[in-house]
């Protein structure tokens, strides 16, 4: 299973947020920090304020920042929110799915798949702020 480009980024955003939480931060500051397209991640973190995320403050000294504590954002909970389906085969218009036991097989395996995630929030994947901040201020010395 692989997840989507929207999922990853969206992980992305928050993981920078979370690594500077005592700042707002600009939408161009955390493309640049993971080279990754402006207009891609704009779509990201609307979805994100929308869905209460994070918080998006608007004006000339405006950003976003967490919209919730790192230990209230849970990994499952936006894996889920973010990707469209988690169909992982298309049965049906399989001529074989009265008889074949994949369908469920796949779906066991999601649900553990996600299961894992649902043990996990934000706070597990920024255990610390100070390395991430190390990291991302070395990539700002060399922009």
């Amino acid at each position: 299973m692989k997840l989507t480009l929207f999922t990853d980024y969206s992980m992305r955003v928050l993981l920078y947020l979370a690594a500077r939480p005592e700042r707002l931060c600009s939408i161009a500051e955390v493309a640049r920090a993971y080279g990754i397209s402006q207009n891609h991640l704009m779509k990201v973190v609307n979805d994100l304020a929308r869905s209460g995320y994070i918080e998006s403050v608007r004006g000339r000294s405006g950003g976003i920042r967490l919209g919730k504590r790192p230990d209230e954002i849970n990994i499952g909970s936006l894996v889920r929110h973010t990707e469209g389906g988690f169909d992982l085969v298309d049965c049906d218009g399989c001529i074989v799915a009265p008889a074949c036991r994949l369908t469920g097989i796949l779906k066991e395996a999601l649900r553990a798949f996600l299961s894992v995630l649902d043990r996990y929030t934000l706070v597990d994947l920024v255990a610390s702020p100070r390395d991430f901040d190390q990291i991302f201020g070395k990539l700002e010395e060399k922009t």
